[in-house]
């Protein structure tokens, strides 16, 4: 009896143990918050890192982009017609008639046509060189308005250029054309300026001969009383009007 009931016993442990264990092929999913949290974190830590990559990029495209634009010429020059301007003016001044702008020459006519040259001389010679200071400053008169008007004729192209040279540098993509820009108008400026010294110069030019002109009259004329008061006096004589029958 003992041992009939010991086999039963065990015959139903083993039969509980067969049908309670799982099969050999099947698998338990087993669930850990704590590492599923340090799964996301360090996921979203990554993504970040691609983002902050991403906008890194970009910045430096932009960057690239932005420096290419103040890099970039400006497409356009007044360079050309500045120099021609100036050109125009300096071969006026050149063409400065009897006495020019130069140093020497203007030592030259003084010595021989003005100054204490005006009173000597025989009076064919004062004459003459009287004849020659009136033609100097009819003829720098002449030059100053030559050169005033090569100078007025100037400012339509100045205008020109100043006006696309503004209309440039308003609308500049980038630093370097807006310098370029800055530079060509000082140049205009510089222009400007030149021709206006040309004018004052052809002026000053054309009142300095004619003063001296003047004061060289003066010497002459104080020569020619000079001249004139040391001749003999007029000696009276007798003379007859109506004659007697």
């Amino acid at each position: 009896m003992i041992k009939l009931r010991h086999l039963a016993a065990a015959s139903a442990v083993a039969l509980s143990l067969g049908i309670g264990a799982p099969p050999a092929s099947a698998q338990y999913i087993v669930y850990d918050p704590t590492n599923f949290s340090q799964n996301v974190l360090t996921a979203a830590r990554e993504l970040q890192q691609i983002t902050n990559q991403i906008t890194m990029l970009n910045n430096q495209a932009t960057s690239l982009i932005n420096q290419a634009r103040n890099l970039a010429n400006l497409p356009m020059s007044t360079l050309t017609q500045l120099q021609s301007s100036i050109a125009q003016t300096q071969s006026l001044l050149s063409q400065a008639q009897n006495i020019s702008f130069n140093v020497q020459r203007i030592q030259t006519a003084y010595s021989t046509s003005y100054g204490s040259a005006a009173g000597t001389g025989s009076t064919a010679t004062m004459v003459a060189n009287a004849q020659t200071r009136w033609q100097n400053s009819v003829a720098a008169f002449e030059d100053s308005l030559k050169v005033q008007a090569g100078v007025v004729g100037n400012i339509p192209t100045n205008s020109s250029a100043m006006t696309s040279l503004v209309t440039a540098s308003q609308s500049a993509t980038g630093a370097l054309q807006a310098a370029q820009a800055g530079n060509q108008l000082l140049a205009l400026q510089s222009q400007q300026l030149s021709d206006v010294v040309a004018v004052l110069s052809a002026k000053s030019r054309a009142d300095a001969l004619e003063q001296a002109r003047v004061a060289a009259a003066e010497a002459q004329g104080q020569q020619n009383y000079k001249n004139f008061s040391t001749r003999s006096g007029y000696q009276p004589g007798n003379v007859t009007m109506f004659s007697g029958n």
